[in-house]
C-alpha cells in the first residue's frame, strides 16, 4: 500500500460541454500543499470575433458560446447594447424576456439536478445506470426539461442557440393563444418540480460549509434574472456599470480561463484580491425574500434556511429555483398582453454599455464599446465559471484535506461530485475525472 500522507493526485481529463479541464492536488506529510483546477481548453476568442461586427449581431454570436445557456449570453448582450444606446425595454417585451430566461433556467436546472448531479449522490456512474432503478425520477426530470425547452423554442425560435432575440426585443412575439398552450405543461411542471425537490432532499449530503462572499443581482421587487444591482453578502451594492471597479480577472499559469476575483485593498497591499461565489447559492442567499411563498415553503420543507453555505446543497437550491421559475412563467403567461410591436427602435451611438444577468450558473457580465456607426469596438464577457474558479480551488483544498484517508477511487468519486456542485453545464460523460497517483 502506498503512503497516502505524501502523494500527487492528477485528474487527467474533465469533460465539459464548454471545455476541457482537470485537477491536480499535491499532498505532503498529510497536508494539502497545492490545488490546481486546470482548464486547458484553447481560447475561443469570442470577444475578438465580435470586434468590427454590427452591434445588432451580438445576440446571435454570443448565443453560440454555450449550448445549454445561450439565452443568458443573449440577454446580457442585449442589455449591454441597449445601455450603450440609451434604450430601455419594458412592458410586455420585458416580461417575454423574463419568460424566455425562465425557460432556460427550467431546462438547465433539470438537466443538472437529474442527469449530472443526482447519480453522484446515489452511487451511480451515470444517469443511464441510475435510470434502471429510478426511472420515474429520470422521466420526471426529462419532462421538466422538455417544458423549459418548449418555452425557449416558442420565444427564441428554436431550443438551441435561439434566433428570435434582437437588440430592442424580438423579431416576432407570440400570440396569447400560443402562450396559453404553455399553461398545461407548466402546471404539470410545477408538480414535477416539487417531486424533484422531494426526491433530492432525501439524499445524504456531506457536512461542508464555507464562509463565502456571495455576489448576485438583487432587484427591489423580483427574484433576479435580467435586471438588478450587483450586491454581495458583505454589503457591496453597485450598478452593473461599476462591476470592473470592484472585480477583476487574473491569469493563472495552470488555466486558460481567466480567474475572477474581488478587489480587496488592504493596508500595505492595495492590490489584494479575494475569491467570491456566484451562482444558485449566492442568488438564493441574497434573494430568499424574493422567492414566491410556495418556493420559500418548499425550501424550508427541504431543510434549507434563508442562507445556504454548503455547496453540496446546490442541488436543493436549483430544485427550489426550478419551482420558482415555473411559477414565474405561469404568472407571465396569465397576464400577457401582446405588445404593439415586437421590438423598440434602437439607433446606435458612440458609447459603452454593461449588461449583467443571472445565468443558471450565476452572474454573467457583458461590456461593449460601440462606435457611432454601430460597429463593436471592444467586447468583454465575464462568465460565471471564470468568476468561481478561485472559490472552487479553495473549496477543493479544504474538502480534500479532510478526506486524505480515503483510497484513490473514493477520493476521485467525491472530488467529481464536489466539482459538479458549481457548474450545471458539465457534460454527462460517465467518468469525467480520471485520477492517477504519482509516488514521490
Amino acid at each position: 500500500m502506498s503512503d497516502r500522507r505524501s502523494r500527487n493526485i492528477k485528474v487527467a481529463m474533465l469533460a465539459r460541454v464548454e471545455g476541457e479541464g482537470g485537477l491536480e492536488v499535491r499532498v505532503r506529510n498529510g497536508r494539502v500543499t497545492d490545488v490546481k483546477f486546470r482548464i486547458f481548453e484553447p481560447p475561443r476568442l469570442f470577444e475578438a470575433f465580435l470586434r468590427g461586427r454590427r452591434f445588432t449581431e451580438a445576440p446571435d454570436i454570443t448565443a453560440r458560446i454555450c449550448g445549454i445557456c445561450p439565452v443568458a449570453y443573449q440577454m446580457s448582450s442585449v442589455h449591454a447594447m441597449e445601455a450603450a444606446c440609451g434604450v430601455t425595454v419594458d412592458g410586455p417585451l420585458r416580461e417575454l424576456r423574463r419568460l424566455l430566461y425562465c425557460g432556460e433556467w427550467i431546462e438547465s436546472h433539470a438537466l443538472h439536478v437529474v442527469m449530472l448531479h443526482a447519480p453522484d449522490f446515489l452511487g451511480y456512474p451515470s444517469a443511464v445506470h441510475m435510470a434502471k432503478d429510478h426511472a420515474g425520477h429520470v422521466t420526471n426530470g426529462l419532462a421538466l426539461k422538455k417544458t423549459g425547452n418548449a418555452i425557449v423554442a416558442l420565444l427564441g425560435g428554436r431550443e438551441i442557440h435561439p434566433i428570435n432575440v434582437r437588440v430592442g426585443g424580438f423579431y416576432r412575439t407570440p400570440t396569447k393563444r400560443e402562450l396559453h398552450a404553455l399553461v398545461e405543461p407548466l402546471e404539470r411542471a410545477r408538480e414535477q418540480a416539487l417531486a424533484m425537490l422531494d426526491w433530492v432532499k432525501g439524499f445524504e449530503f456531506p457536512e461542508f460549509e464555507r464562509d463565502y462572499e456571495f455576489v448576485a443581482l438583487r432587484h427591489p421587487l423580483e427574484y433576479p434574472i435580467n435586471e438588478g444591482r450587483i450586491v454581495s453578502s458583505l454589503g457591496l451594492e453597485i450598478p452593473a456599470s461599476e462591476y470592473e471597479r470592484h472585480f477583476t480577472e487574473e491569469h493563472a499559469q495552470h488555466s486558460n480561463a481567466l480567474r475572477g476575483a474581488k478587489r480587496a485593498p488592504q493596508e500595505g497591499d492595495p492590490g489584494a484580491l479575494k475569491p467570491y461565489l456566484v451562482g444558485p447559492l449566492a442568488r438564493y442567499s441574497l434573494n430568499f425574500d424574493r422567492l414566491t411563498p410556495a418556493a420559500q415553503q418548499a425550501a424550508r420543507d427541504a431543510g434549507l434556511g434563508p442562507v445556504c453555505r454548503n455547496p453540496f446543497h446546490g442541488i436543493l437550491v436549483r430544485s427550489v429555483e426550478t419551482l420558482w421559475a415555473v411559477e414565474e412563467a405561469l404568472r407571465i403567461v396569465a397576464t400577457y398582453e401582446p405588445p404593439d410591436a415586437p421590438a423598440v427602435p434602437v439607433e446606435p451611438r458612440a458609447g459603452t454599455g454593461v449588461g449583467a444577468t443571472e445565468a443558471p450558473r450565476g452572474l454573467l457580465v457583458h461590456r461593449y464599446r460601440i462606435a457611432a456607426d454601430g460597429s463593436i469596438a471592444e467586447a468583454r464577457i465575464i462568465p460565471p465559471t471564470s468568476q468561481n474558479q478561485r472559490s472552487i480551488e479553495d473549496d477543493l483544498w479544504k474538502f480534500i484535506e479532510a478526506r486524505l484517508g480515503l483510497d484513490d477511487a473514493t477520493l476521485t468519486w467525491q472530488c467529481e461530485q464536489a466539482v459538479r456542485n458549481y457548474d450545471p453545464c458539465i457534460s454527462c460523460a460517465t467518468h469525467f475525472l480520471k485520477l492517477r497517483r504519482v509516488e514521490g
